[in-house]
């Protein structure tokens, strides 16, 4: 719904030229030369109140004198023109428009003039301050750009024109072509988001790359992203990766969120493949469009030279890869065809004089080796073998389908003989590069799409499934805060709120005197051999700045004097903070203990996001991190533990034994869960968070809330990523049988080709308007692997048989006030009443989200459709384009 009216504008068949001129050096005459000089076939109208004719065109004084309607405008005029021109497009039919023109900005109110003109024709506008669009296979220059791109599958979406221009005239050199070419500008209407969702199925698209300098939308920029990159890679550049760090952050983990790892994170969430330099931005386009994605990227190497082995090892070491540890057998295996001097070991050194056979027979073997996931073959040129013979025994390997199943990367290294063994692995269809720097990027690109690909199928659940969580208990605490006005939770709040979602912490006990401290301690010192007494402060954030922390303490009279000394010392700085008393627990002695630090913040573009990483007093100085986006599970959380050096030690070494992971994975999941369920969370530091063998405590805790967001319900809406919807389920029981009805999973995909194969295709034909008994696999995956944000299926599952009996969906408009929907319920049982369960459910799911209405395409012949709609009381219309077509409008009550 994201693309409305936009797949004309990048395929017109005609094109109205507001602004088209004759004068040289304007922008007008640049974009009309270019437009004609592409060879655009379909009807051009220049319109200039200045001219009678342009380029032998009749050239007309106004919109409203087109003779026909422009699938496309180009407007180049003065700003101020803009908006009545949009206005005059729309009235006359036109839909959508490519505003070069810069100047339209907040100040001048000029922007949203535009809009405002727009809105009411749904029409769409593409920039403005924009370099223009070029789409080679249409023959279409529709831009200021100095070169036309030869044709391609490649599609460029450039924020900045600089950059596209100059990606241009870097491609044309490079022979490099593309499908689409569209310059963003400043993205007041249509965004990068809206792009990748329509070139998500574009057949002439086979992989997208990005130039961004801002986010505008972030959560419909994921939620096309992420489905766009389960059906072809897509590579982005994010530009802006320094900004100075807040230095008055409020927390840890504002403080230790840096530059933009935040993006990262987004990015590796959506499946996109982030790259930080525009030489390598087709590289990795093209490297990662060559091969399939990769369950580990074991690398394996052989090379004739053991230096330029060893180089490649470092580097791709730098690079976060993984080198493959050959197993007996393959060693064995290898001993048995290479000399007694080879390496035995990877990388497979072969020896200076390693002839074509032996290469042959290297290659093949270990490209076959169940330890190998990525091959990398190298040569170095010797007086004592030819590479170009070498690439031969190699590039034959590829054509015979020997090394076809394992992506295989070359490096021919020196120039001359070594330039044409690379035209040699080139024309064979392997991917060669000049240095084991840029084979070892090229793996890299690929090992880390992979993991982000991986990334990109979790779903997690919300709650997650097994745990349970009161957030009722936190709600109380949080309520009680914002009525004392305050946004700090005191250390024993964040600790009970902590608490109730399962993370566990020490006991403490309150004390507001330094009598009741003395006695809290003599208590404790019953059972415990020292306590730890602490300062309790609704104004103080950071008690350790105060010395507000006393540890190790045998007796209740030196409990008493801490308490005294941190009243003393808080005095003697004249603060105006209020000591609210101080709390009293058990000190914690952990044998073999971790301190880790486990945090949310919120990122001014994606939202909140949780850290994980090395905790304790010096945890800004350590600086040992990862982030992600929330929601998570366990795989998600595991993946933040192992990107932090700290996830390293936890694994255990020498006499230390392994920490307990489960514990910590499940504190994570706990404050996942926290920030979805509780929009109000600002920030949060759980530091430190002691883990060993036997589990995590939580010894210190810090919470931020906004105090007027306390009741607002979650799952939070500031989420970039949506939750699964578990609570969305229930079970129907229907003529004595109970089906599951609940949100789709990436995995329904497996019931779908039984569940066709019981659909007649007179009801296919009636559900998706098109004869066909069979989906494709691309189809499938965008069916079946949505992110909940603007888009929502429910299937119905037979409890007894695991079976798929029927699906309805939604798709939402951009702005969130209309869906169009769909049903199909298997042949077979149809009438059983699982349409009307699934309809319900699809409406009470679109009234909760916010929606006003439910309209549905369907075709007059569909008398079964059409009484189900008549019976929820959808209003039923003719369809304005097409009589064999009828719309069934639902409007929705709102919550409310």
């Amino acid at each position: 719904m994201t693309i409305r009216n936009l797949q004309q504008a990048i395929n017109p068949s005609s094109l109205a030229i507001i602004g088209a001129s004759k004068r040289a050096g304007s922008l007008g005459r640049v974009v009309m030369n270019n437009v004609l000089a592409s060879g655009f076939p379909g009807q051009i109208w220049p319109i200039n109140p200045k001219y009678e004719e342009i380029a032998g065109l009749p050239c007309l004084a106004h919109v409203a004198d087109i003779p026909g309607v422009p699938d496309l405008a180009i407007i180049v005029t003065p700003p101020k023109t803009v908006p009545e021109l949009v206005h005059a497009l729309g009235l006359h039919g036109t839909r959508a428009a490519v505003v070069i023109t810069a100047g339209l900005g907040e100040d001048s109110g000029l922007k949203q003039a535009m809009l405002d003109a727009a809105k009411p024709f749904l029409f769409r506008i593409i920039g403005p301050n924009t370099v223009g669009m070029i789409i080679p296979s249409a023959r279409l220059n529709a831009s200021f750009a100095h070169l036309l791109p030869s044709p391609g599958d490649i599609a460029l979406l450039s924020q900045s024109g600089a950059i596209a221009t100059a990606l241009i005239d870097w491609a044309v050199e490079n022979n490099v072509g593309f499908s689409k070419v569209i310059s963003l500008g400043d993205m007041t209407d249509v965004d990068a988001g809206d792009f990748i969702d329509l070139l998500a199925t574009d057949p002439g698209t086979r992989a997208i790359v990005l130039y961004l300098e801002a986010i505008p939308n972030p959560r419909k920029f994921l939620s096309a992203a992420r489905a766009a990159a389960r059906l072809r890679p897509i590579v982005a550049i994010k530009s802006g990766r320094h900004p100075e760090a807040a230095k008055a952050a409020t927390t840890h983990t504002g403080a230790l969120c840096g530059g933009d790892q935040v993006t990262d994170a987004a990015f590796r969430r959506a499946g996109i493949l982030r790259i930080h330099d525009l030489a390598d931005l087709f590289d990795a386009a093209e490297t990662i469009g060559r091969f399939a994605q990769l369950g580990r990227s074991r690398v394996s190497i052989v090379t004739n030279g053991g230096g330029a082995g060893i180089l490649i090892v470092d580097r791709l070491m730098d690079l976060g890869c993984e080198l493959a540890d050959f197993s007996d057998q393959t060693i064995q295996a290898l001993d048995r065809l290479l000399p007694a001097t080879w390496s035995r070991a990877n990388p497979v050194d072969i020896i200076g004089d390693a002839s074509p056979e032996r290469y042959r027979a290297a290659v093949e073997l270990v490209a076959q080796a169940p330890e190998t996931d990525l091959l990398i073959v190298m040569n170095c040129p010797t007086g004592l073998a030819s590479p170009v013979d070498a690439a031969r025994a190699v590039a034959g390997l590829s054509q015979s389908g020997a090394i076809s199943t394992k992506p295989t990367l070359t490096c021919w290294l020196g120039e001359r003989t070594a330039r044409d063994g690379r035209r040699v692995l080139q024309a064979a269809g392997l991917a060669s590069f000049d240095t084991p720097a840029d084979a070892a990027l090229a793996a890299s690109y690929l090992h880390n799409w992979s993991r982000a690909r991986q990334t990109l199928l979790r779903v997690p659940e919300n709650p997650v499934e097994g745990i349970s969580y009161d957030r009722k208990a936190v709600q109380a605490i949080f309520r009680q805060v914002a009525t004392e006005k305050r946004q700090w939770l005191t250390e024993l709040e964040a600790k009970a709120a902590i608490a109730a979602y399962g993370i566990p912490v020490p006991p403490a006990v309150l004390a507001t005197s330094f009598d009741e401290v003395e006695a809290v301690a003599t208590d404790m010192l019953r059972e415990a051999a020292a306590v730890v007494v602490k300062l309790v402060s609704s104004t103080i954030t950071r008690k350790s700045d105060f010395g507000g922390v006393a540890l190790d303490i045998s007796s209740p009279l030196d409990a008493r004097r801490a308490a005294e000394r941190i009243s003393a010392r808080l005095a003697s700085k004249q603060s105006p903070d209020v000591i609210d008393g101080f709390a009293v627990q058990p000190m914690i002695k952990s044998e073999h203990g971790r301190e880790l630090i486990l945090g949310i913040d919120r990122d001014p573009v994606f939202g909140p996001f949780i850290l994980f990483g090395s905790g304790g007093t010096a945890v800004e100085i350590l600086a040992d991190s990862a982030i992600e986006l929330p929601p998570l599970d366990e795989e998600l959380a595991s993946g933040l533990i192992e990107r932090t050096r700290i996830g390293k030690l936890l694994a255990g070494f020498r006499d230390e034994p392994p920490a307990n992971r489960s514990s910590i994975r499940r504190a994570l999941l706990a404050i996942s869960q926290m920030v979805i369920d509780l929009p109000c969370i600002v920030s949060m530091d759980i530091n430190p968070l002691v883990a060993n063998a036997h589990g995590v405590i939580a010894l210190d805790a810090r919470i931020v809330i906004d105090p007027k967001s306390v009741e607002c319900p979650g799952p939070n809406p500031a989420l970039a990523i949506r939750p699964y919807p578990r609570d969305w389920q229930k079970n129907a029981i229907l003529k004595g049988k109970t089906y599951r009805i609940r949100p789709i999973k990436p995995t329904d995909a497996a019931l779908y080709p039984a569940f066709l194969e019981r659909t007649s295709s007179d009801d296919i034909r009636m559900r998706f308007l098109a004869a066909g008994k069979s989906i494709s696999d691309q189809m499938l995956i965008r069916l079946t692997q949505i992110d909940y944000e603007r888009e929502v299926a429910f299937v119905a599952v037979d409890c007894a048989t695991d079976e798929l009996a029927g699906i309805a969906r939604f798709s939402a408009d951009p702005d969130h006030e209309c869906a169009e929907y769909g049903l199909l319920v298997r042949t077979d049982l149809q009438g059983l009443g699982i349409g009307w369960a699934l309809f319900s459910q699809l409406r009470d799911y679109a009234t909760a989200d916010g929606l006003k209405r439910m309209e549905g395409i369907v075709l007059a012949e569909n008398t079964k459709m059409l009484k189900l709609c008549r019976e929820f009381g959808c209003s039923i219309a003719d369809h304005p384009s097409d009589f064999r077509l009828r719309t069934a409008t639902l409007r929705l009550q709102s919550r409310g």
